[in-house]
């Protein structure tokens, strides 16, 4: 059988998943298509119909559907439910019923190196959309109880905090301007869950100064999901005050591992994905 597979979002220009995916794919001997399919938000409900009608077993998800994919679902993964958002879907059944899955959050927490311990600490988040709440319960399964979110607007911030404090009542949330952060608090690791950084996005900004950067605990991890580039501005300059980081891109390379275990059943080679995507990084 072949399977069919894809992904949907807007823009898809800069997108390395068909890469990752189909070097996967090969590490498996699974014989499957991959494509790109831009969808824009107005677009979806066309996009779902051509999808069920063309024979497609799954796809992936980027912004801007990740949320309101969830409204076509049959059924929904608790990371989904929790996070509150989609990134995977599997299409099943004849009746070509559709299952979402997050993934983003098991990629997010898979990427923290092992020896790292976050138990009973602290969390400093950038930014609040879908991706700081898959690394916000992606960090409280690490153990973290206390999270602080710096964002350019707090009034926006607060329904996914709220959402949060639902969702974990006994792990606190704060929210703060990012605009006037001075210094960071006694952290245990630094999440930039914002596109800034990003190739073709303020490449040459980084989230915070070197400044407040500079005042961070030696032990502090810094951790940015932006992967292109591979090294942001932000780790360079954590790196160079002597701090340990974590590159998004392994962030997103556990994320489609997970997606292709979900559509098939079988586990691709993750060290074959990361060379497939350095080479076009």
């Amino acid at each position: 059988m072949k399977y069919k597979l894809g992904i949907i979002g807007y823009p898809l220009g800069h997108s390395i998943s068909p890469v990752i995916q189909k070097a996967g794919f090969e590490s498996i001997g699974l014989d499957a298509e991959y494509d790109v399919m831009e969808t824009p938000a107005e677009d979806l409900v066309d996009r779902i119909k051509f999808l069920k009608a063309n024979g497609y077993h799954g796809f992936n998800v980027t912004i801007p559907l990740k949320i309101p994919i969830s409204f076509f679902m049959s059924d929904m993964d608790d990371y989904s439910n929790i996070a509150g958002c989609i990134n995977t879907v599997k299409i099943s059944g004849e009746q070509r019923e559709m299952f979402g899955y997050n993934t983003d959050i098991y990629g997010f927490k898979t990427a923290i190196p092992s020896d790292v311990d976050l138990k009973n600490k602290n969390a400093c988040i950038l930014g609040t959309g879908g991706a700081s709440r898959a690394a916000a319960v992606g960090l409280i399964e690490k153990g973290i109880n206390s999270i602080d979110f710096y964002t350019r607007n707090i009034i926006n911030a607060q329904n996914a905090i709220n959402y949060l404090r639902d969702k974990f009542p006994n792990i606190k949330f704060t929210a703060h301007q990012i605009q006037n952060v001075v210094s960071l608090p006694e952290t245990a690791i630094v999440v930039n869950a914002t596109p800034i950084g990003m190739k073709g996005f303020a490449a040459d900004e980084q989230p915070l100064s070197d400044y407040v950067i500079k005042t961070l605990d030696k032990s502090t991890i810094v951790y940015d999901i932006v992967y292109n580039p591979l090294t942001t501005r932000f780790l360079q300059s954590a790196q160079k005050e002597g701090l340990r980081t974590v590159e998004g891109l392994d962030m997103l390379l556990y994320q489609a591992q997970h997606a292709v275990q979900i559509w098939t059943g079988k586990t691709p080679d993750v060290k074959e994905m990361k060379i497939a995507a350095l080479r076009n990084l």
